[in-house]
């Protein structure tokens, strides 16, 4: 089994998963709907935030990071306990749907129409990627994975370490800038999150190919629908930033 940066979706999880099988089996087209299954339910948590937003329900705030909160502790418990990711995988989706949905309304308030850019960059970019993966175009050889995954822990070290600064009144101000350099590192962001997805489909692919167990689908949909989540909001990032020099 293959290498991904995906934290939820690495070599160990199928190797420990393989031994569990015994009945049904992991398939590409279960795990494609699972995985548009989840995107609804982010949807619709999304929409509750969203509308309370514009609303001006003084509740929004409290969903929104109750679902930031809720959705990671979610996520960790997916991470550890997989067989029963049929449950806490949408649980999670809705949680983050109610994050994303504050989020995006809040971008949306300041800059009319970026969340319906971010949103379709975010579906093109999945699309193009699945296109050139399945076509043959990029390939997940051992030495990609090898740099993604590198590139992945360098920005998850390096938001971390932003973050415990920021309860000491500092951070690193490139992240947040809206200058050059600033726009440059979503770029950066950008682009290690897109090449995830490719790593994605490989580890799904190898999955359903090497027979691992049913439930291991919502887990494999979980995992997607992780990156696909990072994506958005680097996305969005990015284009607030633009959108801050004009």
């Amino acid at each position: 089994m293959r290498r991904t940066a995906n934290p939820a979706l690495n070599r160990s999880v199928f190797d420990r998963s393989l031994s569990d099988a015994g009945g049904e089996v992991m398939t590409l087209s279960g795990t494609v709907n699972k995985s548009f299954t989840l995107i609804l339910l982010v949807l619709a948590g999304a929409g509750v935030t969203w509308f309370m937003y514009f609303d001006g329900n003084p509740a929004t705030n409290i969903l929104m990071i109750g679902g930031a909160i809720g959705g990671l502790v979610m996520a960790i418990v997916t991470s550890f306990n997989k067989k029963n990711s049929r449950i806490t995988a949408p649980i999670y989706a809705v949680l983050e749907g109610l994050f994303l949905g504050g989020l995006s309304a809040f971008a949306e308030s300041y800059f009319p129409g970026i969340v319906i850019q971010a949103v379709a960059l975010t579906i093109g970019v999945f699309l193009g990627l699945l296109l050139a993966y399945k076509s043959g175009w990029i390939k997940a050889t051992e030495n990609f994975k090898l740099g993604v995954f590198a590139a992945t822990a360098g920005i998850a070290l390096l938001y971390l370490i932003s973050f415990v600064m920021s309860f000491f009144g500092s951070g690193i101000g490139f992240i947040h800038s809206s200058g050059t350099f600033g726009i440059l590192f979503s770029v950066f962001v950008v682009v290690i999150a897109a090449l995830n997805l490719v790593l994605d489909f490989d580890f799904i692919e190898q999955g359903a190919e090497q027979g691992a167990p049913k439930y291991m689908e919502w887990y494999a949909a979980f995992g997607l629908l992780v990156t696909l989540v990072w994506l958005y909001i680097e996305i969005l990032r990015l284009l607030m930033k633009l959108a801050s020099r004009d």
